[in-house]
């Protein structure tokens, strides 16, 4: 019989692992790698194909046994790339399930999107990791479709195991979690216990502010904005200066960015302004300003400044 490290005063033996989130845009990646972290740590949004640069969340799990790291990457939504940014995001995406321990395909069993689903069926049937297949939503799913579904895919890739998880409510949230910890290997920590990602405070806060775009303007803002840091300064007195572009590609959309008299560009600082001083827990003095580029997107320095690969 073998004795437990609690039983021996021993310290739990450290386990770490990368484990990738892939699926469809906007399947819910974003919101479950916040709800495996505990915290925030990836833009959530209405709008499909957010997340572009493939942010990673730092996930704690502690048992007598074992004390494990997840390595979370959160990948860009799988999509038919059509831009040069379009194609970095999915270069990012399959770069982020290359050597991981396991990979999980996250579905959204409401929209489906069938469309964007089955090619990624299609190259996970070759892939040599551990796949698991999370089914979301299952607190608005109807239950019988739902279980079909599953059948369905499950019969074209041979996935090791299926959940059903609510990424919004944390339903199942923890069985996942658990049953990942399980599955990673001994290995040192590579992250300090206090650190939740890997992104610096600079493309975090960015990220922040770019959700706030989104959210307010997902009705009359494309995808043709992005959130450029200019400078993120800590104050003698502990507080945080950040100054940031809004870089928009025509004239046309100024106005809407602005707003009347300049409310709406003021209403989204203030909103991220507050949501990043909760994060960093120190006081954020945030400034926007509006740039026009319509090249941005051809930009290399955009796509270092938000971690993904210049893709020709």
């Amino acid at each position: 019989m073998t004795e437990s490290n609690t039983e021996t005063g021993a310290k739990p033996d450290p386990k770490c692992g990368l484990v990738a989130v892939i699926g469809a845009p906007n399947a819910g990646k974003s919101t479950l790698v916040n709800q495996l972290v505990g915290q925030k740590v990836a833009i959530t949004s209405a709008k499909a194909q957010t997340t572009r640069a493939k942010l990673l969340g730092v996930a704690l799990h502690k048992t007598d046994q074992a004390e494990t790291q997840l390595l979370l990457v959160d990948t860009p939504g799988i999509f038919e790339p059509k831009r040069r940014l379009d194609r970095a995001m999915v270069s990012a995406a399959w770069e982020g399930a290359q050597a991981a321990d396991a990979v999980i395909l996250l579905v959204d069993p409401v929209k489906q999107r069938r469309h964007e689903l089955f090619p990624l069926l299609e190259v996970l049937k070759t892939r040599p990791e551990r796949k698991l297949l999370v089914l979301n939503k299952v607190d608005v799913a109807v239950k019988e479709p739902l279980l079909a579904l599953a059948e369905e895919l499950n019969a074209a890739v041979d996935f090791d195991e299926v959940f059903f998880v609510s990424a919004l409510t944390g339903d199942g949230v923890p069985e996942l979690k658990d049953r990942l910890a399980e599955l990673m290997p001994k290995s040192p920590w590579h992250y300090p216990e206090d650190q939740v990602s890997d992104a610096s405070e600079r493309l975090l806060a960015a990220e922040v502010t770019r959700e706030q775009l989104y959210r307010q303007l997902h009705e009359e803002l494309p995808y043709d904005a992005a959130v450029r840091p200019e400078s993120y300064t800590v104050k003698p007195d502990g507080s945080v200066e950040v100054r940031q572009q809004i870089v928009i590609m025509r004239d046309s959309q100024k106005p809407i960015v602005l707003g009347k008299g300049g409310r709406r560009i003021k209403e989204i600082g203030e909103l991220a302004r507050k949501e990043l001083s909760e994060i960093l827990g120190v006081k954020v003095h945030l400034f926007l300003h509006v740039k026009v580029d319509d090249r941005w997107s051809e930009n290399r320095e955009v796509y270092e400044e938000m971690g993904l690969d210049w893709v020709r």
